[in-house]
């Protein structure tokens, strides 16, 4: 009784109207329409699981799923169990919800991230072959095709070969006696063929009169000549219809033979569907999947900028007002939450945004709040909100309130005493003290309360809604009421399961901002408002001093906690903020030196690109030389030229001397410096240390560079001081590779002139790999000067001697080649 009270004072069947309308099929909506609420924390969270991979789905992809042409094919099933016979209709709306269900299931089992839709689509059975089988007996028009049957195909045969004599006897007759009839045409009366005859000319064709006009003027006649065929068409008709008939019970009773797993099908894709509605749903209101905590592990209630759903709805469809969302951070240990402040300050908005945000994470909605969205799994929401004042019932508004807390009171007995029955019955057991045995947990429901204690004595009503929230402190989950009772804000400085909240109110204005301030009690503002709207002044003042100094005194330090309250947001909105500049300022110095550090690395690979390009180009040169000196018989001279040629080349393709360095400085305290690596200029804040080491600052933001890292702002590079290392070992060089003279690193030139000795000696050179004996001999010398000076000038000989005296002594030579 009292939840489906709490569900008509959330407006849940508004929320619920809503839901449908994002629902796919027309039992989607039906079921979304009167959306059951879970009783378990299991089933809840299977519904939320659900939610979020039909979400999941939908935001990849495009259109999302697929419901068409699934219908609802319940009342046709039943109607087949019945033996009752289908009509086309029907069973093509089966037919196409089969086709329907098995794309639903292909696309889901082709994903990979979505177990509960796999094992939900699991158990579908579409039975392709049924679905075959009606589309081959009923076309698209719900009509039984002629390949339905082979005796069908037949009777249809024989039907329009006596359409087609009908037709023509009457065709015939419309030429001969065209003078009688009133228009050429050929009509029907019911299932039998007529012309429009003239009444006085009716004797003209001879038959049966089955019509006549309104007028009296024309006879609607079936010749005589026709009867007969008429008669054998009606026959055939009515066998058409039998057998027409006979194939649709046949289909019937196969359709009726899978009723249960159609049922089940019909059952699994309303949930598809009613899964897809609340993603969607969620995914319109801009709502997050919630999270169940357990409070009893310290876990704290988190609802961010929580909205409520049908203000939403409002705003979008109706042009509302935008919607205030409230921030609801409650630590485990409170159990009750008193709310105060004006009227239509939006403390019952709150309470309903609350109610409605437990019942959508129940049936697996996600709740319109920011992430992240933690709350605890509640069995119950019960509420109080509004006024039952009942003249029929001679009910005033405490009256009403009451008789609706006493439910609400029962309620909660009732779960407890069904906890305790579970807790007695394994104490008859004797498993009382069984550590194994499993503990049922208390009782978690929601209490929503508006204006408790209202309606009667105000001395009364405080006390009784004192009471009445204590009960609830130890009875309930959670309780939050609003109240305009002072007494009630103290309760927080008495119980520590209490606290307060206030909906703030902007005085200048004289209008609430929707804002809910923790923490922090509501003042009464009944007498500054009074004022403000024109109240005597003399009046206000006598009520002023009717409630006492005390009274004035705690509203005086309410406003000094709200001021400090407020001056602390804008301190932390103005800490925000310079965190963003801060944030947006490392971004921007990020991306500058990451920046530079592409450009050097584009850089550096462009200039070994052109090297490499040069080195190629340089090798071709010097080959060409090469060439020009094989080809021929070369000369003294020629050899000449290609050492000035190579001389150029190596003049042309050898990197210019590295520029020297400006003169370096050391920076002091307070100078401007550059930073290259980032592009930024800043200012000395410490003088170098002995590592080289500075701090700078540039902007807001202070940073330790190395002086390697900086330089003057007209380019100057710092002295970097220099550590002493210790001296390197000394390694003697590697002894030469010894070299042996064979036939094939020896050269005999005794004989040769220096010309023809030269040409020889550029050959062995170039195919030399080491050591080269040349052997000139003594004679006049002239041959072996000749030798030593081409080998002087040679660019791969390193250098020449004479060879030992074992090996020739001064007639030969060796020229060591690189």
């Amino acid at each position: 009784m009292i939840q489906s009270e709490t569900l008509e004072l959330l407006e849940w069947h508004r929320l619920c109207q809503h839901l449908s309308t994002f629902a796919a099929t027309k039992l989607g909506a039906i079921v979304a329409r009167s959306l059951p609420i879970p009783t378990t924390l299991e089933e809840s969270k299977e519904l939320l699981a659900q939610t979020k991979e039909v979400y999941q789905l939908e935001s990849r992809l495009t259109p999302g799923l697929s419901f068409e042409g699934i219908q609802d094919i319940g009342d046709s099933l039943e109607r087949a169990e019945l033996q009752g016979i289908l009509s086309g209709e029907e069973l093509l709306a089966i037919a196409t919800t089969l086709a329907g269900a098995r794309n639903l299931r292909r696309l889901i089992d082709s994903q990979e991230d979505v177990p509960i839709l796999t094992d939900l689509v699991a158990e579908l059975r579409t039975y392709p072959e049924l679905e075959q089988e009606i589309h081959r007996c009923i076309d698209e028009r719900a009509q039984v095709t002629d390949r339905a049957s082979q005796k069908l195909g037949e009777i249809r045969d024989d039907l329009r070969r006596l359409r087609s004599q009908i037709t023509q006897k009457l065709h015939n007759i419309i030429q001969v006696k065209s003078n009688a009839l009133q228009e050429l045409i050929i009509t029907q009366r019911g299932d039998r063929y007529v012309l429009p005859v003239k009444a006085p000319q009716k004797d003209a064709i001879p038959g049966i009169v089955h019509d006549s006009s309104t007028s009296g003027a024309t006879l609607y006649i079936e010749p005589n000549s026709i009867v007969p065929m008429g008669n054998q068409l009606r026959q055939a008709v009515r066998r058409e219809q039998v057998e027409e008939e006979a194939i649709r019970r046949n289909l019937t009773e196969q359709v009726a033979a899978v009723k249960p797993d159609l049922e089940k099908l019909l059952a699994i894709v309303t949930t598809l569907d009613l899964a897809t509605a609340k993603a969607r749903y969620s995914f319109w209101i801009g709502a997050n999947p919630p999270r169940f905590v357990n409070r009893q592990e310290q876990e704290i209630i988190t609802l961010r900028q929580l909205r409520h759903p049908l203000l939403i709805w409002q705003q979008q469809h109706e042009q509302g007002h935008p919607v205030v969302p409230v921030d609801l951070l409650i630590s485990p240990h409170i159990k009750v939450v008193t709310i105060t402040g004006p009227n239509t300050g939006g403390k019952t908005v709150t309470l309903k945004t609350l109610g409605l945000a437990a019942l959508m994470a129940k049936v697996g909605l996600f709740v319109p709040a920011r992430e992240p969205v933690e709350m605890p799994w509640f069995d119950q929401v019960l509420a109080d909100i509004g006024d039952e004042q009942s003249l029929q019932q001679s009910l005033s508004t405490f009256s009403g309130h009451i008789r609706r807390i006493s439910r609400i009171l029962n309620a909660l007995g009732s779960q407890e005493s069904g906890v305790r029955s579970q807790e007695e019955e394994a104490g008859e057991a004797g498993e009382e003290l069984s550590p194994h045995l499993p503990i049922t947990p208390p009782p978690q429901s929601l209490v929503l309360l508006d204006e408790v204690g209202a309606g009667t004595d105000p001395a009364e009503g405080s006390a009784l809604a004192i009471a009445l929230l204590k009960y609830l402190a130890d009875h309930a989950q959670l309780t939050i009421a609003t109240t305009h009772f002072g007494e009630l804000k103290a309760l927080k400085y008495e119980d520590i399961r209490f606290e307060n909240a206030s909906v703030e109110f902007n005085e200048a204005t004289l209008s609430p901002t929707y804002r809910l301030l923790w923490g922090i009690p509501g003042r009464s503002n009944a007498l500054t408002i009074a004022l403000r709207l024109g109240l005597k002044p003399e009046v206000v003042a006598a009520a002023k001093s009717q409630v006492g100094e005390a009274t004035d005194e705690v509203n005086q330090v309410i406003a000094g906690l709200e001021a400090q309250r407020r001056s602390q947001e804008t301190k932390a909105a103005q800490a925000q903020e310079l965190l963003k500049q801060a944030e947006k300022l490392y971004k921007e110095v990020s991306q500058k030196a990451t920046a530079l550090q592409e450009r050097e690395k584009d850089l550096r690979a462009s200039q070994e690109v052109a090297v490499q390009q040069a080195i190629i180009q340089a090798k071709g040169e010097i080959a060409q030389v090469i060439r020009r000196l094989q080809q021929g018989t070369p000369t003294a001279q020629d050899a000449q030229k290609a050492t000035k040629t190579l001389s150029e080349i190596a003049g042309k393709y050898q990197p210019a001397p590295a520029t020297k360095p400006k003169p370096g400085f050391m920076p002091k305290v307070g100078d401007r410096i550059r930073i290259p690596k980032i592009g930024q200029t800043a200012e000395v804040l410490t003088a170098p240390d002995a590592d080289g080491e500075l701090t700078v600052r540039f902007g807001i933001m202070k940073m330790t560079v190395q002086l390697s890292d900086i330089e003057s702002l007209d380019g100057q590079k710092p002295e970097v001081p220099v550590k002493p290392k210790p001296a390197p070992a000394v390694t003697p060089p590697p002894a030469p590779a010894l070299a042996i003279r064979t036939s094939k690193n020896t050269i005999d030139l005794r004989g040769k002139r220096v010309s023809d000795a030269e040409y020889i000696l550029e050959k062995a050179i170039s195919e030399a790999e080491g050591p080269l004996w040349i052997i000139h001999g003594h004679g006049t010398g002239k041959l072996k000067q000749g030798v030593h000076a081409f080998l002087q000038q040679h660019p791969r000989v390193s250098h020449h001697e004479s060879a030992e005296q074992a090996d020739g002594g001064s007639g030969v030579t060796i020229a060591y080649v690189e």
